[in-house]
């Protein structure tokens, strides 16, 4: 855990957690035991070799799936104490999503894929705020396009984009650039890294990649079901040192 931090400063955070799949010879602790907390207003990512408990983290952290022990909480929120309808409520209010595999609406042009959150949740949204990121993703020109009509890179802008539109407490992105190419993936990743700079967003980021770790404030290391250490300022060098004697 980032000892140093303020639980008040937490933006997501994890209190001894574990996550236990089958049981007898078949258990499997995809997280052991795990307490690491995530910071308002920083860019986060999470790295570790196949089988660490990246993603298993990160579901847990945006509760889209639920521990077998200990607590999780968004802000100041634990999330055990809430019904299926309250984590619905506070997912669709609080968190933002970017996954690998766009999860756009191919019925739906652009701009009503960003604003779908607030379309769900009945709510108008704060236009200055949503003008802006259009802005900063620069696709004002293609906000009638449909996903089909749009390029790979496009279509992830459009993704990031629909994150930020509610203006969440935390974005979470899973492996965000793994379906780009290495220009389309630097342009996602220098939006992201803008959206925390610039509009002071909180990202969290799933990720095997050390360029795009290098992006991050701050990544934390998982081996095995267990945090094995974090790096602050990383770059690509020290990333790729420091995954070597993890086994990745």
């Amino acid at each position: 855990m980032n000892q140093n931090l303020d639980p008040k400063n937490a933006a997501a955070r994890a209190e001894s957690a574990s996550k236990i799949y089958g049981s007898g010879e078949n258990e499997v602790r995809a997280l052991d035991n795990v307490t690491v907390s995530f910071e308002r207003g920083k860019f986060s990512a999470i790295m570790g070799p196949s089988g660490s408990g990246k993603s298993t983290l990160m579901h847990i952290l945006a509760g889209l799936d639920a521990l077998t022990s200990g607590k999780v909480f968004i802000g100041d929120v634990d999330l055990s104490t809430l019904n299926d309808k309250e984590i619905t409520k506070l997912r669709r209010e609080k968190v933002g999503f970017v996954f690998q595999s766009f999860n756009l609406i191919p019925t739906l042009d652009a701009y009503e894929n960003i604003t779908l959150p607030l379309s769900l949740g009945k709510r108008d949204g704060d236009e200055t705020w949503i003008n802006q990121v259009i802005d900063t993703i620069s696709l004002a020109d293609r906000l009638e396009h449909r996903p089909s009509e749009l390029s790979g890179g496009q279509q992830q802008r459009v993704a990031v984009a629909r994150a930020l539109a509610t203006r969440p407490e935390i974005i979470f992105a899973d492996e965000p650039t793994g379906n780009l190419d290495s220009k389309s993936g630097t342009d996602i990743l220098t939006f992201m890294r803008l959206a925390v700079t610039e509009l002071g967003q909180t990202i969290v980021m799933v990720t095997h990649d050390a360029v795009w770790a290098s992006y991050a404030d701050r990544i934390v290391f998982l081996s095995d079901g267990h945090v094995a250490g974090e790096m602050s300022n990383p770059s690509p060098e020290k990333v790729l040192e420091y995954l070597k004697h993890l086994g990745d």
